[in-house]
């Protein structure tokens, strides 16, 4: 067997000092031929953007688990050793597509409290105030507990106490913090704010080193109740107490009875076509699938692909096909629960045709020139990711978050784990940018019992019928664009699955009107860019994909590089 490129060089190199450069530079350098490798393995494959959880994972899989018992254990780990955005006090989405061809999508999205209201976080001058960013008031009622339940129950095979076993013993006998999760609890400055967080993950000012070991004995009680109990100990018994204790004294808005009411929703998936692939994608409340579904309608049979990956003609017209969705988001999308969003017309071919006319492949069009379209006449509506795929061929892609990195900063007293600030996703006063700059408008206005339009966008491709590809991606606003990104790379440009994740990433998202593209982009690129009109502005990072891709009877696995995440299979 060839030596892969990386070794190759590794070995020849005369002055190893340069080696870790070496490396750096084949991994990031924006050119296909760099042949970056995917995990390869021949029955099951699990990717996350966390050693301990993707462990957790593979061996359930291992040990006879499915799917979905899976992404179970995988959740309930990232609660324990992603605490940023994986949690029990957030919500998110779960696609499945199993071998018999049966699909689902279960929707745990937080829902706003009873309570709520549409200016709840305007202050007596009618300005936005940041109760919906930090603090008891930020969150919406969790899912996630319910949700991975839901999922467990209905298509699940090993017990449920043995899925929370691996998170259990994670918290209790505590894990080495990782570089990465010691700088950013460092760095973080929500959690200095709230006494449990402070003390749990900041130990008041004796920062976490790397290798130093991180135990969290109150989550792994509230796990030890969950995994005997159920869901039903979050959301009617002493976890639910004490949550709706803490919520009352510290001026929270979530009561016991929006607990006892919360259910997840099972949906239908989105579903499209490009380019011969079928798409299974994330339905409203989501905004992704609408929004990869109606760009790829764009680009297909556009010819932007002819100009090759990087380039700034192939940038510019996929950057125009971004800023034009997302003009259609502030307007028309929202929870279908509570109002009716037109997915058929946002993607209806004559309209995406006039999509794809308006689009000048030669110069930006600012985005003060760009409006939601007319719909009338077109009748027919921080996060974490990961994906897994079972020896019977059973797909699962999971994206959950806690909105902002830590979420609201509160850990509850007692419990030890964080809650979402979720209520930012909402048009906290609509036309006016939440924390990601996204506008919003009526649609997605503050309702008691509704779920907040969200950008996480699982999805699924299929080719001649058969599994191709499962992809998903944290990111906030850039996650549909980041997910976009990683299936044109394989589809239109040919990559494999690792380079097609490596490859730098750009954005739109039509308000504020910038292209954000990562740095290791070309600055002469970037000076064709600007010269077609766009404003540029160079990002660090964008999305962290976790991307498994179905190749003449191999599995192979991507994890994101801009992570500490990684791809086991066996």
């Amino acid at each position: 067997m060839e030596t892969p490129l990386k070794a190759r060089i590794v070995k020849s190199s005369v002055n190893m000092r340069w080696v870790p450069l070496l490396l750096v530079f084949l991994q990031f350098l924006g050119s296909p031929a760099t042949c970056a490798q995917p995990v390869r393995a021949r029955h099951a494959m699990v990717v996350t953007r966390e050693p301990h959880a993707t462990r957790a994972g593979l061996d359930v899989l291992r040990s006879g688990g499915n799917a979905v018992d899976a992404a179970v254990a995988v959740g309930f780990a990232l609660a324990v050793t992603h605490p940023a955005a994986g949690n029990l006090g957030g919500g998110g989405f779960l696609l499945a597509r199993f071998a018999d061809g049966r699909t689902t999508f279960i929707d745990f999205r937080e829902r706003a409290p009873g309570n709520a209201s549409r200016n709840m976080y305007l202050d007596e001058r009618g300005a936005l105030t940041h109760d919906s960013l930090a603090g008891y008031r930020a969150s919406g009622v969790p899912g996630t507990v319910a949700g991975l339940e839901y999922a467990h129950r209905k298509f699940g095979a090993k017990p449920w106490s043995e899925l929370l076993r691996p998170s259990l013993q994670l918290a209790s006998d505590g894990f080495s913090v990782s570089y990465g999760l010691a700088q950013s609890m460092r760095a973080t400055k929500v959690l200095s704010r709230f006494p449990e967080s402070n003390r749990i993950f900041l130990r008041d000012g004796r920062y976490f080193e790397p290798g130093e070991v991180l135990k969290q004995p109150e989550l792994a009680r509230t796990l030890e109740r969950i995994a005997r109990e159920g869901s039903k100990d979050f959301y009617r018994g002493e976890t639910a107490q004490l949550f709706a204790e803490a919520m009352k004294a510290n001026g929270g808005t979530i009561t016991l009875e929006d607990l006892r009411n919360y259910k997840p929703v099972e949906r239908k998936p989105l579903t499209g076509a490009y380019r011969g692939y079928q798409i299974l994608t994330a339905p409203p409340p989501s905004s992704g699938g609408v929004g990869i579904l109606q760009m790829m309608g764009v680009l297909e049979n556009s010819g932007y692909a002819k100009s090759g990956p990087g380039s700034a003609a192939a940038i510019h017209f996929v950057a125009e096909a971004m800023r034009r969705y997302y003009a259609d988001r502030s307007e028309y999308l929202a929870d279908p629960d509570f109002f009716e969003v037109p997915v058929s017309k946002l993607l209806n071919p004559r309209y995406i045709e006039t999509l794809r006319a308006s689009i000048d492949p030669e110069r930006a069009k600012p985005s003060s020139e760009v409006h939601p379209g007319d719909l009338k006449a077109y009748e027919r509506a921080e996060t974490t990711h990961y994906s897994i795929v079972d020896a019977e061929g059973n797909a699962v892609a999971v994206t959950y978050t806690l909105n902002g990195s830590y979420g609201s900063g509160v850990t509850l007293p007692g419990l030890g784990f964080l809650l979402n600030n979720e209520m930012d996703d909402f048009s906290a006063k609509p036309g006016v940018p939440n924390m990601f700059g996204l506008i919003q408008g009526e649609a997605n206005a503050i309702q008691p019992n509704k779920r907040p339009l969200s950008s996480m966008t699982p999805t699924i491709l299929l080719r001649d019928g058969s599994l191709y590809m499962v992809v998903g991606s944290p990111g906030g606003s850039r996650i549909i664009t980041t997910v976009l990104e990683v299936i044109l790379n394989v589809v239109d440009f040919g990559m494999n699955i690792q380079d097609a994740v490596n490859w730098p990433r750009f954005h739109h998202q039509w308000q504020p009107d910038k292209l954000f593209v990562e740095w290791r982009h070309s600055p002469d690129t970037k000076a064709l860019l600007q010269s077609r009109g766009h404003q540029v502005e160079d990002i660090r990072s964008m999305g962290e994909v976790s991307a498994i891709l179905v190749d003449r009877g191999w599995l192979e696995g991507a994890a994101d590089p801009r992570s500490e995440g990684n791809a086991e299979g066996y």
